[in-house]
């Protein structure tokens, strides 16, 4: 939970259905976070309210594989297994067929992301699941959403990455971290929700190994237009403006 200007804000990472439920509408319905690709597709991605993002993927059926009786290069079925490592009574005096578990390289179980039987959004924000982890957190103030940040490791979004080059001057090593999206409900605006989700993801950031995180505000859109506020906004919180661009200011804060 954070504190802001309307008292504690609980801060909710996105990992499941259930807090994917949780995003709140944009204040131009135009627009919808639960269906925006805009920075994961930099050629066709649009952040207009999409109506078929919110519907499941389904699972796509599984090719059915011929069974081993029918390769002719197959051992036959009731064959056992061959273990070349083993001795004449079956042993495995090396340990290598079946290592015993090594208290100095532990055994990693790694979550694999949500594909299928989910809406595609959810899909998106999953995708760093077990190697990254969320890509997005909401701010709920009681039971109501006044917030939402998308975040990330610069490779999870293409347009962040071309953009960026742009910009030779900016640091190349090591890659920050970058928040794309900053949003809060048009009825709680002004209240200090969007600076207690920056700062909660800057912490989340910091902790996963980031030194730096960058934003990148567009000037002249509209704020009901656009979820990556404006260089203002991003100073308040610590950023500063790495390259003073008339349209596309690049802003940045060391963790």
């Amino acid at each position: 939970a954070r504190v802001s200007g309307l008292g504690v804000v609980d801060i909710v990472d996105v990992s499941d259905a259930a807090s994917f439920g949780l995003l709140p509408p944009c204040a131009d319905p135009r627009f919808d976070h639960r269906s925006c690709d805009y920075w994961e597709d930099a050629e066709r991605g649009s952040r207009a309210a999409r109506a078929a993002w919110l519907e499941v993927v389904a699972e796509p059926p599984r090719p059915t594989r011929p069974g081993l009786e029918d390769n002719p290069f197959a051992p036959p079925a009731d064959r056992p297994a061959v273990n070349p490592f083993a001795d004449d009574d079956g042993d495995d005096p090396l340990g290598l067929s079946a290592p015993a578990d090594n208290p100095f390289a532990p055994r990693r179980t790694v979550e694999r992301p949500m594909t299928t039987g989910v809406p595609r959004k959810l899909a998106l924000l999953d995708r760093g699941r077990g190697l990254f982890g969320s890509y997005a957190k909401v701010a709920l103030v009681g039971d109501e959403s006044v917030g939402y940040c998308q975040f990330g490791p610069l490779s999870a979004y293409p347009r962040g990455q071309r953009l960026r080059d742009l910009y030779p001057q900016l640091p190349a090593s090591p890659l920050p971290a970058v928040i794309t999206c900053i949003a809060t409900t048009a009825a709680a605006r002004g209240r200090g929700h969007a600076q207690a989700l920056v700062e909660a993801v800057c912490a989340d950031l910091a902790g996963r190994g980031f030194a730096a995180v960058e934003a990148y505000p567009e000037v002249a859109a509209r704020p009901d237009a656009t979820s990556a506020a404006t260089p203002a906004f991003w100073q308040t919180v610590g950023f500063v403006t790495a390259v003073a661009d008339e349209r596309f200011p690049v802003m940045r804060r060391e963790l």
